[in-house]
């Protein structure tokens, strides 16, 4: 079983190359398993027992199912996870050509280990938009490369005599990918862009502007003397929506709505229209129960009082060479379960009632489950569950599985893992 489950990560992880593509194999996957795509600016004529998916926003993707037996009040399940990976996107007029060589002209997105990206085979994917005989509706495409074509070289220790004492790098000097070398004719101003317009088999002068991002192009692969782990870049937060979509599809109960919420921009802060941080899922939300009864979108907020949302992102997993960074009695280890992330700050959100309710939905679902908090004096990171729940107030818990080296170019990951979160997620949609 956990050999299937890791094959099927992997395979998702490959081909979730940036949020773009992670949203299109969602709606393929959704798609497949009999969902009907849902239009924002229709309106939802919906049917008791359907199944739904609406993407409003190219790195966002929301999900449901409706009971067979669906009646006016019945609770909302929601999990939510996010799309975004740390790393770096090309800016605009991204050329930079000196000394004979051509570089791309980054910035920083999120808060990826920097020097994990350095000498790795690296790869560029995104949307592209293009002139259109429609001035506000540009003609949208996407592209990936699926070749390492760019990489971070370090500088030799030669010359660096203090590198392995700690050195810091500066995001606009020494985070710039080399793309290639200068060539006699090469137009200085626009390589980048011909290059673009030759992927996507169109004219230069067509690209109005870009959404690239540089992702590790390293396959993720099972790695360990049982292979009980796998190593592979976004496992955060690729873990959490691959076993979200699977939950809502094989996930069904005949009373009340199941829902995924997949957003972007998770790893800034979610302050965007496609982010956590935003009315969209109310709003979704209160179409979709008018959908079911002109009436029903009224009672938003008395559904949610007893609804629970679950926000899965990746936890820390115990360090097997620096224990002392973690709390000294809730240590959270691979292949040992899913975490519940616990902060009476609500950094995470903390509700004991809702702990209680997935510690008994794992025991019941076979899923073994271990409790994270920060050690006292450790600021921890934030994550989607707090900002969703202050737009949707409802019992929330935050969840997911252990890793050890998050935000690096690579992390690591216990495959049994990924087999209790998708045991446990699909119990929460179909208990």
């Amino acid at each position: 079983m956990t050999n299937n489950i890791a094959k099927e990560l992997i395979d998702f992880i490959n081909k979730a190359t940036t949020p773009y593509h992670t949203v299109e194999e969602g709606k393929n996957l959704l798609l497949s398993n009999g969902f009907i795509e849902l239009d924002v600016r229709d309106e939802w004529e919906l049917e008791v027992g359907g199944a739904y998916y609406v993407s409003p926003y190219p790195t966002s993707l929301f999900a449901f199912t409706i009971g067979e037996n669906w009646e006016s009040g019945q609770a909302i399940r929601i999990g939510a996870a996010h799309t975004d990976t740390p790393g770096f996107r090309v800016k605009p007029n991204g050329e930079m050509a000196s000394n004979g060589y051509l570089r791309l002209n980054t910035e920083v997105y999120g808060g990826p280990i920097l020097n994990t990206w350095l000498d790795r085979p690296l790869s560029i994917g995104g949307r592209v938009a293009l002139k259109s005989d429609d001035t506000f509706k540009p003609n949208i495409k996407y592209f990936d490369v699926k070749e390492p074509v760019i990489t971070i070289p370090n500088l030799p220790i030669h010359i660096n005599r203090e590198v392995n004492k700690g050195v810091e790098l500066n995001k606009q000097i020494d985070t710039i990918p080399l793309f290639s070398m200068e060539k006699e004719g090469t137009d200085k101003g626009s390589y980048f862009k011909n290059y673009i317009a030759k992927q996507l088999d169109v004219e230069p002068s067509d690209i109005l502007d870009y959404d690239i991002y540089v992702y590790n192009a390293e396959t993720a692969m099972e790695i360990g003397l049982d292979k009980e782990f796998i190593s592979g870049p976004r496992l955060d937060n690729l873990t959490s929506v691959l076993a979200l979509l699977k939950a809502v599809i094989n996930g069904r109960r005949n009373e009340g709505i199941n829902l995924i919420a997949l957003y972007d921009n998770e790893e800034i802060g979610s302050r965007s229209k496609q982010g956590a941080d935003s009315a969209v899922l109310s709003l979704l939300i209160d179409k979709l129960l008018r959908g079911l009864d002109a009436k029903e979108g009224d009672k938003l907020f008395d559904m949610a009082v007893d609804s629970l949302l679950i926000s899965v992102d990746v936890a820390h997993g115990l360090h097997p060479n620096r224990p002392e960074k973690f709390d000294p009695t809730n240590q959270t280890k691979l292949n040992e379960g899913i975490v519940i992330k616990i902060d009476s700050n609500q950094r995470y959100t903390f509700d004991t009632e809702a702990v209680a309710i997935v510690q008994q939905i794992c025991e019941k679902s076979g899923a073994k489950y271990q409790k994270f908090t920060n050690r006292s004096d450790v600021g921890g990171g934030g994550t989607l569950g707090p900002i969703i729940s202050s737009w949707l107030p409802m019992k929330t818990v935050d969840l997911g599985i252990p890793l050890l080296a998050m935000h690096s170019a690579r992390e690591l990951m216990g495959v049994e893992d990924q087999l209790y979160l998708e045991d446990m997620l699909r119990g929460f949609f179909e208990l």
